[in-house]
């Protein structure tokens, strides 16, 4: 069912039908699921209707229902008016209001389930977002996209107690040298507005890109590699660089370049894909625990 954008009171009952029945679901609009999410998002800001976890998975599927708009040819300027009008909506409706409480209660029976998830997996195009809330007693991969540039796999995401830090690359070179600095190249928004969507493995011309250098690097702990690798490097980025990474548009790519002293560069091609749900659905916490 689609929310017509009527009086805020009046509607917001129906909106807790459309919006949680089954987490994911799509309705007839490529807008609404993004609209509908973003609205008690915004109301839960106000209001304080959500524990955190039932907030962070909600928020979850609110990212997720942005990429799935953007993957249907939703562009950003309709995405930004949805979210917009979204928040006008929660600004207006009371938070005594009685069908906001139906709303609160629909949306806690359908998102609390979340909280009890181990593992989610975030498919893109043609890669995956992997999501690990199972506490480990030593380094882990708690969100991880997998690459290769050449024959060496490479690994980036978040590792163990890094969540909303430090982006880390972990990769196991084959027959080379150790490269002497790393960077994560992807479209510059203020030289090029719009998303680049060349195909899921071409990055931007060079004149629109921009790039985050890691900050540091050492050798990988084992716990990091892939199978069959004994030995690689890990390197970490500054926090600005997921909050860009957040900001493209899921099927846009984006590369992690390792320069050597031979002035070679050896890059492995990501997808931006659901990183922002990812994201979100770590700050719910280990499993066995709330988000901080």
């Amino acid at each position: 069912m689609t929310i017509g954008f009527q009086h805020p009171t009046a509607k917001v009952a129906m909106l807790a039908m459309a919006l949680v029945a089954i987490p994911g679901a799509a309705l007839a609009q490529p807008t609404a699921p993004y609209y509908e999410r973003s609205f008690v998002l915004a109301a839960d800001l106000r209001c304080d209707l959500f524990q955190p976890d039932v907030a962070a998975a909600l928020s979850a599927a609110t990212q997720q229902a942005r990429s799935a708009a953007l993957r249907a040819g939703t562009s950003e300027i309709d995405l930004r008016a949805a979210g917009d009008r979204a928040l006008s909506r929660a600004r207006s409706v009371s938070c005594a209001d009685p069908q906001l409480a139906t709303v609160r209660q629909r949306v806690e029976h359908a998102f609390a389930g979340w909280a009890r998830l181990p593992r989610m997996e975030f498919p893109g195009v043609r890669a995956s977002w992997i999501a690990n809330r199972v506490p480990a007693t030593g380094p882990s991969w708690i969100l991880t996209q997998a690459s290769v540039t050449g024959a060496s796999p490479v690994t980036v995401g978040y590792t163990a107690g890094e969540i909303g830090d430090r982006l880390t690359a972990v990769v196991s070179f084959v027959g080379r040298p150790r490269p002497y600095a790393a960077r994560i190249v992807m479209r510059d928004p203020k030289r090029s507005p719009r998303a680049w969507l060349g195909g899921v493995s071409d990055l931007p011309p060079t004149s629109v890109r921009r790039g985050f250098w890691a900050v540091s690097f050492g050798n990988a702990d084992s716990a990091l590699l892939v199978t069959g690798k004994s030995a690689g490097e890990a390197w970490r980025f500054p926090t600005e660089a997921a909050e860009a990474l957040e900001k493209l548009d899921p099927r846009e790519a984006f590369a992690i370049e390792f320069l050597f002293r031979d002035d070679s560069v050896a890059s492995a091609i990501f997808e931006a894909g659901d990183f922002a749900a990812g994201r979100a659905f770590l700050s719910l916490g280990p499993l066995g625990g709330l988000a901080a």
